[in-house]
């Protein structure tokens, strides 16, 4: 009879007949009882009830009994702490037991129970366990540390037990060397320091790569994940560990060949790309996942995913390899689409026309949103290769001869986009488009078709009446064909003014006065003004040159994408996004690739200027400051101009062509004009530099602040003193930016008892410069008539920020990856309650300039710059969670030593 009579639901299976079979003087009755408690646990049904019964089974010799005994433990201890600790001299015996199994299987057990009362007891056999002379035993004991580290992390360093799973690497046995790597990589994950539990060095790895031969292939995937984390020492040692894991990409198992391709991947780094060795490795590595896609469909999506980052990372791998992404009939639609995908990334001159030819095929197919995604590539494809851009143009016209609906509306949707990467080329095909006017009812198709109207508007002899009939069902459009008739009719007024006046008045009544939709009142308001007032700028602002649009717009930023590679074979490679991304709990250790051995062009990084290292002291050069009044030093930087545009603001506003409400929309027009009042810069509050005790009667109170370019030392002077003080002098000692008073200290003279003075001192940035710790420490010498006194003070590192770092996108990015990755920093801004856009204007008053916004899975990025006064950049990326108050902040520079204080910057910025 089967095991299925346990699961039976009879009068013998109360729990009060159970309590007497479990306690029956017969094995063979005692074993049954133990079976059905462990059938009706795992039905759902509560028998903790039985747990002293139970536990009294496990004196036994029966391996069967007390494994199942076991599995009841491992599930009611934790509900049950006081009773379990009744099992632990059982534990702590069968961990002697001469049966191998039986001691593996208490020492698994113990770690499993994952009470804390239990812990104490479980350290002495685990000890022995770890030393034992069976593999078996010593690998469930490696896995058991991983265990006792997620419980009592302080207590396994205490223990000892991170040196014996060390000497663990070291074992004859493979499994339990996988075991060793497989437990310390959990632990790193785990650990809240930040930092590798234990470093590899060129022995350990040289032992790892011995045991991958032997040892399971998810023993190997462990190991080869351990090997990806191990930065080589130099080039030879990179091609060593390279040759002796090519072998892995042979495996059956695709876990196993994923983990060998990404440790082959980041070690590629450290070679030099050109040599022959990466050029032969970059060979073999096509073969292996070619032979992915002939697995099951799930496992060609994990393998597609990877591939995605792979060719995105070295397109060169894949080049030869177009034909085994082609699309079968048979493929899931998830398969379809990545596979679409990685063709486009793969076109190039050499395939495009079979690329082509099979996109067209795709075209026809009966899934709409594969159909949808083939067009769309064909668009790609002529954005992508501008050789075939012709061919692409073409084939995308016989799609829409076809007449099916919504082929026609995409392949005008990618047409758009390709008179944007290739203006004044392909119009001839532009009366071939209007033909299809009244078919298109999805809002974007409406919104390209629009767009081509009014960007063509003076070669489309009938362009008014076309858009014109946009306007008779106005209100009941989509806001984005709304947005796109809008300015396309005031383009066409621009271009054609004297028959279409009629139209754009209506247009922009329409869109102002019977329009609830703010954004499109805020864009006729602006039209409306700017069509009143001034034509000419109307035509500079509607009319301008567009940027050509590229292909790379969908790509992955390299930052992200470097990450990622490392993490090839992860669920993060799957989907595309860093393990914190969607793991919540500890961040862990950020990964990236290493830096590139070959010199590589730097050309575009902005050198960052050299901070001298500190001296023994500072006293001496305090004490013997030369406190005269010193000359005034003229500051380098100029106030700004004041915006010219700002003159003719107030005009704008009191148009009386305008309705009233449009009076409302000053700050539109300010981002519209580039027009911003004088930014209001975050200055923190003062505090206590000298107490009057320190002082001799003078007490000081000061912050800094910077205004139009300009540093400014901001004190508050009481004297509380029983006479008046006369003669003030300041000296600022050496310090790690070079300030310098930019001209004397004025203060009331004389300043009378119980009087305050409040004065403000201009610093230029032209002094000696001298490293001082904590960086941004300021030592300050001020003289009166009474004596020469001393303090010091902490500068905020915001007004460091200078009004030019802005950088350019493209030099960003470029800059971004050639600093090493152990120039990045991350910190966390806590208990944030401003909005993304609230965030870029903040950071922006305090000349933190916004380059790039993304959104990533609904997750917010920002990617900033800031310049120091000494010429040191800083590039930031923000990740902003809606709903989450912590920022992650990542920070990049080549001078390390501003992290803090640029954290400490942004931390008061935005809390203010």
């Amino acid at each position: 009879m089967t095991d299925s009579k346990y699961f039976t639901t009879t009068k013998k299976g109360e729990i009060f007949e159970l309590k007497s079979e479990l306690n029956s003087d017969k094995k063979e009755k005692k074993r049954e009882a133990v079976k059905k408690v462990i059938a009706s646990m795992t039905v759902g049904k509560d028998v903790s009830a039985l747990f002293p019964d139970v536990v009294n089974c496990m004196q036994t010799d029966n391996l069967e009994l007390k494994k199942l005994v076991y599995l009841y433990l491992m599930n009611y201890a934790k509900s049950n702490p006081d009773m379990a600790i009744m099992a632990v001299n059982t534990f702590v015996k069968d961990c002697e037991d001469p049966n191998p199994l039986i001691r593996a299987l208490a020492v698994r057990t113990m770690g499993c129970i994952r009470v804390e009362k239990i812990t104490e007891y479980l350290c002495e056999p685990l000890r022995k366990c770890l030393r034992d002379e069976d593999p078996y035993v010593r690998k469930t004991a490696a896995v058991c540390v991983a265990k006792l580290y997620d419980i009592n992390a302080q207590l396994v360093d205490d223990q000892g037990f991170l040196e014996q799973l060390k000497e663990l690497l070291s074992d004859s046995n493979p499994m339990v060397v996988a075991n060793a790597v497989a437990a310390l990589s959990e632990m790193n994950e785990a650990s809240i320091t930040g930092s590798p539990l234990i470093e590899m060095n060129s022995q350990t790895i040289n032992k790892l790569l011995t045991a991958l031969n032997e040892c399971t292939e998810w023993g190997q995937v462990f190991i080869l994940d351990s090997l990806a984390n191990y930065s080589p020492k130099d080039d030879r040692e990179a091609q060593s560990i390279c040759e002796r894991i090519t072998p892995r990409l042979a495996h059956a198992n695709a876990a196993v060949v994923l983990s060998a391709i990404k440790v082959l991947m980041k070690l590629m780094e450290m070679l030099p790309t050109d040599s022959d060795f990466v050029t032969t490795l970059t060979k073999k590595l096509a073969p292996p996942l070619v032979t992915l896609l002939s697995t099951e469909p799930e496992v060609q999506y994990v393998a597609l995913r990877n591939i995605n980052l792979i060719v995105q990372k070295r397109p060169d791998i894949l080049k030869h390899e177009m034909k085994v992404f082609f699309v079968k009939y048979n493929d899931p639609i998830y398969v379809k689409l990545e596979k679409l995908d990685i063709m486009i990334r793969l076109a190039s001159q050499a395939n495009i026309a079979q690329v082509l030819s099979e996109l067209k095929e795709y075209a026809t197919e009966v899934d709409v949103d594969f159909v949808r995604k083939a067009v769309r590539a064909i668009g790609r494809c002529a954005i992508k290769v501008e050789q075939s851009a012709e061919r692409c143009v073409s084939t995308l016209l016989d799609l829409i001869q076809t007449k099916v609906n919504y082929v026609v509306q995409e392949a005008i949707v990618v047409i758009k986009d390709i008179f944007r990467k290739y203006p004044n080329k392909y119009e001839s095909i532009i009366s071939l488009l209007c033909e299809n006017l009244d078919t298109l009812d999805e809002p974007e198709a409406r919104a390209s078709m629009i767009w081509i109207i009014g960007e063509y508007a003076e070669r489309i002899d009938n362009a008014d009446e076309l858009l014109e009939s946009f306007l008779e069902g106005f209100h009941d459009e989509n806001t984005q064909v709304q947005l796109q008739l809008l300015t396309a009719i005031v383009k066409l007024f621009l271009k054609r003014p004297t028959d279409t006046q009629e139209l754009v008045q209506q247009v922009l009544s329409l869109a102002t006065q019977d329009s609830d939709n703010p954004d499109l009142r805020d864009r006729g308001f602006i039209y409306w003004r700017l069509l009143s007032t001034d034509p000419g700028a109307a035509k500079d602002v509607v009319l301008a040159e567009k940027p050509l649009i590229s292909e790379e717009t969908d790509l992955l930023e390299p930052t992200l994408l470097d990450e990622l590679v490392c993490h090839i074979s992860s669920l993060a490679s799957v989907y595309h996004k860093p393990p914190n991304a969607f793991v919540e709990g500890r961040p862990g250790l950020r990964k990236s690739l290493p830096a590139r051995n070959d010199n590589s062009s730097t050309s575009n990084i902005p050198q960052a200027a050299v901070i001298p290292a500190p001296q023994e002291s500072l006293i001496g050069d305090l004490l013997s400051m030369d406190l005269t009044t010193p000359a005034v030093i003229p500051t380098s930087v100029q106030p700004p101009s004041v915006d010219l545009l700002a003159s003719g603001l107030d005009s704008l506003l009191t148009t009386s062509d305008l309705p009233a409400a449009s009076t409302s929309n000053t700050g539109l027009l300010g981002d519209i004009f580039g027009f911003t009042p004088t930014p209001v810069s975050y200055s923190p509050p003062k505090v206590l530099w000298l107490p009057s005790e320190n002082g001799k009667g003078l007490e000081i109170m000061g912050t800094f602040s910077r205004k139009n370019g300009q540093i400014n030392m901001d004190m508050t002077l009481k004297n509380k003193a029983m006479q008046p003080m006369t003669g003030f002098a300041i000296q600022l000692n050496k310090n790690s930016f070079g300030l310098t008073p930019a001209r004397p200290l004025q203060v009331l003279n004389p300043l009378l008892p119980t009087v305050s003075c409040e004065t403000s001192l201009p610093l230029a940035t032209t002094g000696l410069v001298q490293r001082m710790e904590p960086i941004t420490n300021l030592q300050v010498a001020i003289k009166n008539n009474i004596d020469v006194l001393y303090f010091a003070c902490i500068i905020p590192t915001n007004v460091f920020f200078v009004e030019d770092g802005q950088m350019d996108k493209r030099v960003f990015l470029t800059t971004w990856k050639d600093i090493p990755a152990e120039n990045e920093v991350q910190f966390t801004l806590k208990n944030v309650l401003c909005n993304t856009e609230a965030i870029v204007m903040k950071m922006s008053q305090n000349n933190v300039f916004t380059i790039a916004k993304r959104n990533v899975e609904g997750q917010d990025m920002l990617y900033q710059s800031l310049k120091l006064t000494n010429g040191n950049w800083v590039l930031n990326e923000l990740k902003i969670q809606p709903g989450n108050p912590n920022i992650t902040l990542s920070l990049k520079s080549q001078a390390l030593e501003v992290a803090q204080g640029v954290f400490q910057a942004y931390d008061a910025i935005l809390h203010s």
